[in-house]
């Protein structure tokens, strides 16, 4: 199991997903991936409905785990206009989507086989 930090990697999946949800992210998932890969423990995916939003959903949540002293191992730009963002926290994976490029990248899809994670109301 990977550490970032002392914060366990559930710990900090759920963080992020908390987040993002109350920002008004749509379609929050939580995927459990220790049993289907060895790159990482856990996927956060979501959805904006924007590009602008895109970026400022990877600002909070970049901000937040910042306050607790976890930083993402990926730059990025804050004016990235791909509509896909990806936040590296070594254990968790952070994907933020453009809605039209989520459907089509359709990562949930891809790893069908990992436990999608209670995520508690915002």
């Amino acid at each position: 199991m990977r550490r970032n930090s002392l914060i366990e990697a559930k710990d900090i999946a759920l963080r992020v997903a908390g987040v993002a949800k109350s920002k008004k992210a749509q379609r929050v998932l939580a995927l459990d991936m220790r049993k289907i890969c060895t790159f990482c423990d856990y996927f956060v995916i979501l959805s904006a409905t924007s590009l602008k939003q895109v970026n400022a959903f990877a600002e909070a949540i970049t901000e937040d785990l910042a306050k607790i002293r976890i930083k993402s191992l990926s730059k990025r730009d804050s004016h990235n206009d791909s509509g896909w963002v990806v936040l590296d926290y070594s254990s968790v994976i952070v994907h933020i989507f453009f809605k039209p490029l989520r459907e089509f990248y359709s990562l949930e899809r891809l790893w069908a086989d990992a436990k999608r994670m209670r995520l508690p109301r915002v």
